[in-house]
């Protein structure tokens, strides 16, 4: 007679957190810890992973920019403006700083450069690669969508970034950058900082040329 089988016990506890593929390893401090314009060039092509309950996005970054107060006068950190919203930037290299664009859209920024020098990159567009679907039925698109990804706002819509990812560590946490191909890297002006005076036409903006999910013109 063939034993009975029984059901398995109802999971009470959340599932433990899964090691990452080999190819999603995050980067180490060190990546972080270099000159801002460095660091925002260096970003582009790399993956961006979030792990969540949900299952697991990522998308290789395709645009970027380089904020580096206290002089840059684009930057929150301008005039050396320590708030509690502007905290996390005077840390340690390789954390998240999220803000809200127009009090609505929250924006994903990494902190870089050494401690005490209050400097960040914005990721402003990606492409995905892991997990489009869930990111569409967040954004409530279509995942083969041009605008899933194009932009600051979209993107932390798609990945499911929000002010509680302020101060997350990228090298130990479920939210972190890994290595990935890139292309030609293309250079322009900021975006939506004409307020900053000269500093606007700093060309601190880097892209990758050609790609279709880079938000605004320069793509080519």
């Amino acid at each position: 007679m063939s034993a009975t089988r029984l059901d398995p016990p109802p999971r009470l506890d959340p599932p433990p957190r899964l090691d990452p593929p080999p190819l999603l390893v995050p980067l180490p401090r060190e990546f972080y810890a270099r000159p801002v314009l460095t660091v925002a060039r260096d970003c582009v092509g790399k993956v961006l992973v979030h792990e969540t309950t949900e299952g697991l996005l990522a998308a290789r970054i395709v645009e970027t920019e380089a904020y580096r107060g206290p002089e840059d006068l684009a930057a929150h950190s301008a005039g050396g403006r320590r708030t509690k919203r502007t905290e996390v930037m005077f840390g340690p290299p390789g954390h998240a700083y999220m803000f809200l664009l127009y009090g609505m859209h929250w924006a994903f920024n990494l902190v870089a450069g050494p401690e005490g020098h209050p400097h960040a990159v914005l990721v402003r567009a990606v492409e995905p690669l892991l997990g489009a679907p869930l990111m569409a039925a967040r954004r409530g698109i279509s995942a083969k969508s041009v605008t899933l990804c194009n932009g600051p706002g979209k993107l932390c819509a798609a990945l499911g970034f929000d002010g509680s990812a302020y101060g997350l560590d990228l090298c130990a946490s479920g939210l972190y950058l890994a290595a990935g191909p890139r292309g030609p890297v293309g250079r322009s002006p900021r975006i939506n900082v004409d307020y900053a005076g000269s500093w606007a036409k700093r060309p601190w903006r880097f892209y990758e040329r050609g790609n279709r999910y880079v938000s605004v013109p320069p793509r080519g």
